[in-house]
């Protein structure tokens, strides 16, 4: 199996600094840093001027920096100290009279004591530039992700095949959750969204109590977390007992648009390009009021990054991104149909990652 190669992506972001007309970078978005520097603790900051790479952080987490940073300068602080002493002191130190800083994980709090702390230096806000690293998974990456997918695909076979009539959604959420872990992961990758009837017709609803013999629709939007921090997201609709007439034609339509969606994905292509495809079918259907959020996201260290399919997205597929395609129609006090695989840009298209049943018959308990 392959490793991560930490240096050589910090070096892509110092590469930046020219760019960004400053002398260092403060990296304090957690997944960031943990992409940078392969650390799975928190409340640490990674500083990156032309030549160093400065992590810093508290007496904490001192023993657990030297075993995953070992190439990196970890500055400790006691509790004598705060970040903003610390980080001071090192820009004092690397002479930096300009830093960039992650405007998108940084608050304005943190942005006026920094500015406190060094008054003659210029702080610069920037977005993006770490993310737009993390939006193209390199082979070890896609290992972590294939293996999440592996283990959500594992733990959904397990919860398929003990469907009651009297479980309830919170009950089925538990025991999805358990189940992955019995198979490696270390937690789901987010809350497992589980609906019945109704309550799947919620996009982000919470498990409740409503039980699998309430209606015949039953709505899971589940993934798995592995050790490396990577994640999975997938969703299905499975039918507990005879579904109405409206249930086929709506899963059919959804049905349709993913894989037309699907089919349209290939590097170069504009990500809203493949939106309007699904949510154009979705439309003549007769139901595009009820399919609202975008058809898609990227996803690696985090359940939700910065790829996006939406009417509003500008980027274009590039080899080596990782998205959903989950198109849904959401229909108010009776039922929700989402069906979500994971895909991967290829060279000469796409993949889909997953591989859990989509077609009617399948969705059949």
């Amino acid at each position: 199996m392959s490793s991560p190669n930490h240096s050589a992506r910090r070096s892509k972001v110092t590469r930046q600094l020219k760019s960004l007309s400053v002398d260092a970078i403060l990296v304090s978005g957690l997944a960031n840093v943990r992409y940078l520097t392969g650390f799975t603790g928190d409340s640490s900051w990674l500083l990156l001027t032309g030549s160093h790479a400065f992590m810093l952080s508290d007496t904490r987490y001192e023993t657990q920096l030297a075993e995953e940073c070992a190439d990196l300068e970890v500055i400790i602080r006691d509790a004598s100290r705060t970040m903003n002493d610390v980080i001071a002191d090192v820009c004092r130190k690397a002479k930096v009279s300009r830093l960039a800083f992650e405007s998108d994980h940084l608050s304005f709090a943190q942005h006026q004591t920094i500015s406190e702390h060094l008054p003659s230096t210029e702080l610069t806000a920037c977005s993006g530039v770490v993310e737009t690293l993390r939006a193209v998974k390199d082979k070890w990456e896609l290992e972590q992700t294939r293996e999440a997918i592996r283990i959500a695909e594992r733990g959904i076979g397990v919860v398929r095949s003990t469907l009651r009539p009297d479980l309830t959604e919170i009950q089925i959420r538990y025991a999805l959750e358990a189940a992955m872990r019995d198979f490696g992961a270390t937690g789901p990758a987010f809350e497992p969204i589980i609906g019945v009837g109704p309550t799947g017709a919620l996009p982000h609803a919470h498990a409740g109590h409503r039980c699998v013999g309430d209606s015949p629709a039953l709505l899971i939007d589940w993934g798995a977390a592995v050790p490396s921090g990577y994640r999975s997201d997938l969703t299905r609709v499975f039918f507990t007992a005879k579904p109405t007439r409206q249930m086929q034609r709506v899963y059919g339509t959804v049905l349709q648009a993913q894989q037309a969606a699907i089919a349209a994905i290939r590097p170069g292509v504009e990500c809203r390009a493949v939106d309007a495809i699904a949510r154009g079918m979705i439309a003549d259907a007769g139901f595009g009021k009820y399919f609202g959020h975008g058809l898609g996201h990227g996803f690696g260290l985090e359940i939700h990054e910065s790829v996006r399919m939406s009417p509003l997205a500008t980027q274009v597929f590039e080899v080596g991104m990782v998205v959903t395609v989950e198109p849904g129609i959401y229909l108010p006090g009776k039922f929700g149909v989402r069906i979500e695989d994971d895909v991967l840009v290829t060279q000469d298209g796409c993949e889909v990652m997953s591989s859990v049943p989509r077609d009617f018959e399948s969705s059949i308990v």
